[in-house]
């Protein structure tokens, strides 16, 4: 597999946007709630138009055109996007109108900007881009499906050059109705202290990154991806064990050639213990660091840990606000390993160019 991550861009709830990896030190969010550090829009988006745009367009748009600026491409030959709730603003307007006007004289515009593909479709409108446009809807499989169709067209060569990324958002509606399942942690928690208390539930995230794909080397690339594993509902630990080697076994890996496993830690003492038990011995050699606490929990959030990986293979370090016990080596090789509540596990791995 020879897919190149030419460059990249992430808008996060730290201050990734506009660099090519994490700068400064960890944005702190209080409570069990993050929200994104957005740029000013109206430097990249005409103004007229950011008035019928929702936040997650904003993003989403303004990540895929940074994104393309910093790759030098002007026009990709597809926009492949994932996400797993979609325009959950503009759905909640439209439903709240419905009900407050007893569904008369609804205006069309938050129903149209609600469905999910409409992320997508304002970049190809923004960049008069004709050319292949999809998205996919797979709830934590979201990313990783859009990711896999990138690969796909680059694989058969009906492609060259592929942007491709997700975005979704955390809105106040779908934070209460998701906190009524338990989801996130009903303490007063801190993001810097996520991994210390050790009880039910986790912290809201979003976010938007995208990444423009090639099958063709430069000397700019980031990095290189070289395969990746999805895994849906694993009924035993034993079964996701069985996964993880045959991930390693297919591309000929033993634990000691990962120079750096990102896990999906959330905070959550159930979710945790996923990790903890893959931890021997399987990957028990190698050093790991978490990346939740940095973007939150959300369907898509494996698109900011291949954004964390891509900038660490990139710059061949962590970045500071990571313990250095962990920075031993030359980052050579770097796996992914993340789970959505259990249900949606998937594996990357990603290497140096």
């Amino acid at each position: 597999m020879n897919i190149f991550i030419r460059s990249a861009s992430s808008i996060s709830p730290q201050k990734t946007f506009g660099f090519s990896s994490l700068s400064g030190e960890l944005a702190v969010h209080e409570g069990n709630r993050m929200h994104c550090i957005e740029p000013d829009y109206k430097e990249y988006i005409d103004p007229k138009l950011i008035r019928r745009m929702s936040r997650i367009i904003k993003m989403g748009a303004v990540a895929a055109i940074q994104c393309l600026k910093n790759g030098n491409v002007q026009n990709p030959d597809a926009i492949i996007t994932g996400t797993a709730y979609g325009c959950l603003e503009d759905t909640g307007i439209f439903l709240s109108k419905m009900v407050e006007q007893n569904e008369d004289l609804l205006t069309p515009t938050a129903f149209i900007q609600s469905t999910h593909n409409t992320v997508a479709a304002q970049i190809a409108l923004m960049l008069h881009c004709h050319n292949y446009n999809n998205t996919f809807v797979h709830r934590g499989f979201s990313f990783e499906c859009a990711l896999l169709d990138a690969i796909m067209l680059l694989n058969e060569g009906e492609a060259t050059q592929v942007l491709v990324g997700s975005a979704d958002e955390t809105t106040d509606t779908s934070h209460k109705i998701l906190s009524r399942f338990g989801l996130y942690k009903r303490e007063t928690v801190s993001n810097k202290s996520l991994f210390i208390a050790q009880t039910k539930g986790t912290i809201a995230g979003e976010g938007a990154c995208f990444f423009l794909l090639s099958n063709q080397h430069s000397k700019n690339d980031y990095a290189r991806i070289n395969g990746m594993k999805t895994f849906y509902k694993p009924g035993h630990i034993d079964e996701i064990k069985r996964q993880v080697s045959s991930f390693f076994n297919e591309h000929h890996l033993i634990a000691e050639d990962i120079d750096l496993i990102i896990t999906g830690r959330n905070g959550d003492m159930h979710n945790d213990k996923i990790y903890d038990a893959l931890g021997d011995p399987a990957f028990r050699p190698t050093s790991q660091i978490n990346f939740k606490h940095l973007c939150g929990e959300y369907p898509t959030a494996t698109s900011f840990a291949l954004w964390l990986a891509s900038a660490i293979l990139k710059e061949n370090k962590l970045p500071d606000l990571f313990p250095q016990t962990a920075n031993k080596r030359q980052y050579r090789k770097i796996l992914i390993y993340n789970h959505y509540l259990n249900t949606h596990h998937s594996l990357l791995l990603v290497s140096a160019c």
